[in-house]
């Protein structure tokens, strides 16, 4: 399903000098900020941003502004803030553009949407926040039931993809030397030998149980990361079961670009019951270690547009998908959803990240906007800052408080001021004086209170 064609819903007058747009963004990574509606808006080209940023993954029109599911325009005339949003994102994500026709803001969308006026204070983020707490309601989240997050020391951001059992045990044992407060140990991607193979794990981890139970014997809980929805073309999963992925609808699997274990991956179709199966089993089997903090990655697979075994939406097999994770790992575990689509994942998780990934350098090396970068996670954490403490958890993603990180005083202040939940991206005992005490005086388990 490619999207029905755009209907205008309204034409705004505006003040094409003062006013500001915010489009929400498919998934956690894609560019979302408040930005001048006469501002050119990021046009995406990268063959790896369409198919990772782009709901549908199709980019807006040049010219354009784009939504899933929600956009909100302060006119600039000091009048109200006008809010068209999704109905529901059960099944189908409405796409809403907007475009600027001299002093006229012109809204249209693909499927049906709620469109208002809202005349109360705090400008465009008030008015989402309003917006945000009648849209958690219809998706089941109880107000003032959200609960704070431990503090977590994630692998990612030191080690990367080259992480190891002992990187992890020299990482406790500074924890415990440095009076470092860590409540989850998440061990991050690395540990698997391919993407799908979750349980076959690579020389560097011998007995990935064994550390899970030197892990809690250590006082802490243990995490770990995983993509569950994907499966490399090298793995031993796909080689065996190449029906459980999903296909183009001219046939063929969908290639997800992207460096998850060095590889390419096709999206697991959850509708297939061995697939679904053996998703199950993995997470069980998890929890059965005892791991009782998942985060999940790269989940904007599971909402891709193609041939499943059953006749459904993209939207309708991710939130199948995020239903079977959390009845394979019970209640009881944090789950915190990355690379994920926003709206349709609202009443699902613990935790959402909001933003792309935190990098030590400051501006992408290639300019491009949802890429691994501070001012990219920045930009996103504060422009979705009103979803804290009404839809979920927000993740601004790890501080990073070494040595070596451009600006890492900003990045420090908006963990501090915007999370949701606090983690530690550093090897422990890398940290200098200033890295240390930031590291201390952040880590602590996160607020729950809405930001906005």
């Amino acid at each position: 399903m490619t999207g029905s064609p755009q209907r205008e819903i309204a034409v705004l007058p505006v003040d094409s000098a003062r006013a500001r747009l915010y489009a929400e963004g498919w998934q956690s990574w894609s560019v979302t900020g408040q930005v001048p509606v006469a501002s050119q808006p990021y046009q995406v080209t990268a063959v790896n941003s369409l198919a990772i940023d782009c709901q549908y993954r199709l980019a807006a029109p040049p010219g354009v502004h784009q939504g899933s599911g929600l956009l909100a325009v302060d006119p600039g005339d000091g009048g109200p803030v006008h809010v068209v949003g999704a109905r529901s994102a059960t099944s189908i994500v409405p796409v809403v553009r907007a475009a600027l026709h001299g002093d006229r803001l012109v809204i249209t969308a693909d499927e049906p949407v709620d469109y208002l006026a809202d005349p109360g204070p705090g400008g465009i983020a008030g008015a989402l926040a309003r917006w945000g707490t009648r849209f958690a309601a219809s998706a089941g989240v109880v107000p003032g039931a959200l609960q704070p997050l431990p503090t977590v020391w994630c692998s990612w951001y030191q080690y990367y993809g080259d992480v190891s059992a002992d990187a992890v045990v020299a990482n406790l044992a500074a924890m415990d030397e440095r009076d470092v407060p860590v409540d989850v140990v998440q061990i991050d991607d690395g540990y698997a030998s391919a993407p799908g193979d979750w349980l076959d794990h690579s020389s560097r981890f011998p007995d990935l149980p064994a550390l899970i139970g030197r892990i809690r014997d250590s006082g802490r809980r243990a995490g770990i990361w995983i993509a569950p929805l994907l499966v490399g073309h090298q793995s031993k999963l796909y080689c065996a079961h190449p029906d459980w992925v999903v296909a183009h609808y001219g046939g063929g699997d969908p290639v997800w670009a992207g460096d998850v274990c060095r590889q390419h991956c096709a999206a697991l179709d959850v509708t297939h019951p061995g697939a679904a199966d053996y998703l199950s089993q993995v997470l069980t089997t998890m929890r059965g270690w005892g791991i009782d903090y998942f985060k999940v990655d790269f989940m904007y697979a599971g909402g891709y547009e193609g041939r499943r075994r059953e006749h459904v939406t993209g939207v309708e097999a991710y939130r199948q998908a995020l239903g079977l994770i959390r009845q394979a790992i019970g209640p009881e575990p944090a789950l915190l959803a990355c690379g994920a689509p926003i709206l349709p994942s609202v009443g699902l998780v613990d935790a959402m990240r909001v933003g792309p990934d935190i990098a030590a350098c400051y501006d992408p090396p290639d300019g491009n906007l949802s890429m691994p970068a501070q001012r990219n996670a920045a930009r996103n954490t504060v422009a979705r800052a009103w979803q804290h403490g009404r839809f979920w958890v927000n993740d601004p993603d790890c501080l990073m408080a070494r040595p070596g990180v451009e600006r890492r005083e900003d990045w420090a202040a908006v963990v501090e001021k915007f999370g949701g939940l606090r983690a530690s991206g550093d090897a422990i005992a890398l940290l200098d004086g200033w890295g240390l005490e930031t590291t201390r005086r952040v880590l602590v388990p996160s607020p729950v209170d809405p930001l906005c």
